[in-house]
């Protein structure tokens, strides 16, 4: 799927979206874990950051100056409502040009609805959007080879997509940052992993 066709799928259920994430704690121990690598009271990016902004409230009380991305524009736009002081910008990543350098960087669940040909792209964004000793932290498909599926739920229909666990950690590298933790943290079957990486000085290539 193209990323105009899951922002518009996002568009249709991000009312409900908003309501069933708002208090979630999904996914918040992995990014509590991120701070601690990072420095505190920086800026931060919050990619995919979606209509309930509970990753923003987070990192907000975690001292950070925050901003939120995503290619929903209903998404941010209810984002907005709850978040009327926030930044906000509709953009897809993998070619969105940053205003400047961030501390920590989140793609929580996000980035892994990119078609394959963008993964790569997007992890390079995002790998150059960090600041010196930056952190990012994002999910993707435990897989051993790069691959797609499509997948669907609220009755909207969505494509996932995986470079793999190998590939991703060599593009890190090439992208001038170096893996922190790595963790199936779903469990080996269900093949969900979370990465924290931290920028090392610039960037290989």
């Amino acid at each position: 799927m193209s990323p105009e066709q899951t922002a518009a799928a996002y568009d249709r259920i991000a009312a409900w979206w908003g309501q069933e994430h708002s208090h979630s704690s999904y996914g918040v121990k992995q990014l509590l874990r991120a701070i601690s690598f990072a420095k505190a009271g920086g800026r931060a990016l919050d990619v995919g950051c979606g209509s309930s902004g509970r990753f923003i409230e987070v990192l907000r009380q975690q001292g950070f100056t925050v901003e939120g991305l995503d290619a929903s524009p209903e998404m941010i736009a209810l984002a907005r409502e709850r978040h009327p002081d926030g930044a906000f910008h509709v953009a897809e990543i993998s070619s969105w040009t940053f205003p400047g350098s961030y501390d920590l960087i989140s793609a929580w669940d996000s980035t892994f609805h990119l078609p394959l040909d963008l993964q790569e792209p997007a992890l390079r964004r995002m790998c150059e959007g960090l600041a010196p000793d930056g952190i990012l932290i994002h999910t993707f498909g435990g897989v051993n080879e790069p691959g797609e599926i499509t997948g669907s739920f609220q009755g909207e229909a969505f494509g996932y997509s995986s470079l793999g666990v190998t590939l991703n950690l060599e593009l890190l590298a090439r992208f001038g940052c170096v893996c922190k933790h790595l963790e199936f943290d779903q469990g080996p079957e269900e093949r969900h992993v979370y990465c924290i990486a931290q920028k090392i000085g610039e960037a290989a290539c």
